[in-house]
C-alpha cells in the first residue's frame, strides 16, 4: 500500500495475516501426514516448490488465457485505459497491464503476484454496459485489490488448495502402489483413508478461511474505491446492474467463468448453484455492500 491514496485497512491486513498463517499452520500438518504415512519428503517438497514457482511467476498469464483475455494497447482500447490512466493519478500507484476479455458476461478481475505485474481486466460486456463513472467505479474497486495486494494472499490461497488435491491423489497413488510399507506397514486401505480424511479436513478448513477473506475483502474494495472516487453511487449503480444483467446471461456462459468468482467484481453464478453460494459466498451478499456504499454517501454528503 505504500504511495497509494487508497485509504489504509487495517482490518483487511489483520485478516490476511492471520488467515495466511492459519492456513500455512494448516498446510504444514497436511503435508507431515503425507511424509508420516510413507510419502517420501523430497517428492512433497518438490511438488510444492515447483507448484509454487509456476504459481507465482505464471498467475496472471494462466488467468487471463482461461478467461480468454489478452493485454490491450491505448489505441486499441482508449476508453478502458483512459479510465485506469486517471484513477492510477488519483490513487498514485503504479499502471498495471490493462486487458479485455471477449465476454458478454458483464464483470472486472485483477490478477498479478507484484503491484508492477500486476494485471486489470474488464470485459466486453462490462464495457458495453456501464457509462463511463460506473466504469471507473468497478476498476477502482479492482484496483484497490492491487493497492492492498490482497489479490497475492487470494492467489496464494488458491494455489494451496490445488496442491492439496494434488498431494493427495500423489499420496493415495504411493500408498496403493507401495503395499502400505510405511513405518508400520499400515493395511493399505486404511493408510488410504486416513489421506482422504485429513485432506478432507485441509480442504474444509482452507475453504473457509479463504471465503470468510474473501468477503471481507470486497467490502474493503467497495469502501476504498467509493472513498477515492468520491462517488458511492456510481459503485452502487454498476453493482446493481451488473448483477441484473448477469441474471439473464446464458448459463453455458456463466459456467465457464465461475472459477474466477473469487476474483471477480461480482459473482457469475447459475441458477444451479445458487444455494451453495449463499453458504460459502465468496462476496458479501449485494444488499450489503449496497447499504456500505449508502452510508458511505452520507458520509461524503453527495446523495444516495
Amino acid at each position: 500500500m505504500a504511495g497509494s491514496r487508497f485509504i489504509p485497512d487495517r482490518g483487511l491486513t489483520a485478516r490476511m495475516v492471520t488467515t495466511m498463517t492459519l492456513l500455512g499452520i494448516v498446510y504444514v500438518a497436511f503435508i507431515v501426514a503425507l511424509i508420516l504415512v510413507g510419502m517420501p519428503w523430497w517428492l512433497v517438497a518438490l511438488i510444492v516448490v515447483g507448484f509454487a514457482i509456476v504459481q507465482y511467476f505464471s498467475s496472471d498469464k494462466i488467468a487471463l488465457y482461461a478467461m480468454g483475455a489478452r493485454e490491450v494497447s491505448p489505441d486499441e482500447a482508449p476508453e478502458l485505459h483512459a479510465v485506469v490512466d486517471r484513477l492510477c493519478a488519483m490513487a498514485d500507484m503504479t499502471k498495471p497491464r490493462v486487458a479485455l476479455a471477449r465476454s458478454d458476461v458483464p464483470n472486472a478481475f485483477a490478477t498479478g503476484h507484484r503491484e508492477h505485474r500486476s494485471v486489470v481486466c474488464a470485459t466486453t460486456g462490462l464495457m458495453r454496459r456501464l457509462d463511463t463513472a460506473e466504469l471507473e467505479a468497478v476498476l477502482a474497486h479492482e484496483l484497490s485489490h492491487v493497492a492492498h495486494r490482497d489479490v497475492v494472499v487470494m492467489t496464494i490461497a488458491g494455489f494451496l488448495g490445488i496442491v492439496a488435491g494434488f498431494l493427495t491423489q500423489m499420496g493415495l497413488r504411493f500408498t496403493l502402489l507401495s503395499g502400505g510399507r510405511g513405518r508400520d506397514s499400515a493395511n493399505p486401505a486404511l493408510v488410504a483413508l486416513a489421506v482422504v480424511a485429513v485432506s478432507a479436513v485441509v480442504w474444509a478448513l482452507s475453504f473457509l478461511l479463504t471465503r470468510a477473506l474473501s468477503r471481507y475483502r470486497e467490502l474493503a474494495a467497495d469502501r476504498a474505491a467509493a472513498y477515492l472516487t468520491a462517488r458511492p453511487s456510481s459503485l452502487g449503480s454498476a453493482l446493481t446492474k451488473i448483477t441484473g444483467d448477469i441474471a439473464r446471461i446464458p448459463s453455458r456462459d456463466l459456467r465457464r467463468v465461475e472459477p474466477f468468482n473469487a476474483f471477480f467484481f461480482t459473482p457469475a453464478f447459475t441458477k444451479s448453484g445458487f444455494s451453495l453460494s449463499q453458504l460459502f459466498a465468496t462476496h458479501p451478499p449485494v444488499q450489503r455492500r449496497l447499504d456500505q456504499l449508502a452510508d458511505i454517501s452520507r458520509q461524503l454528503g453527495s446523495g444516495a
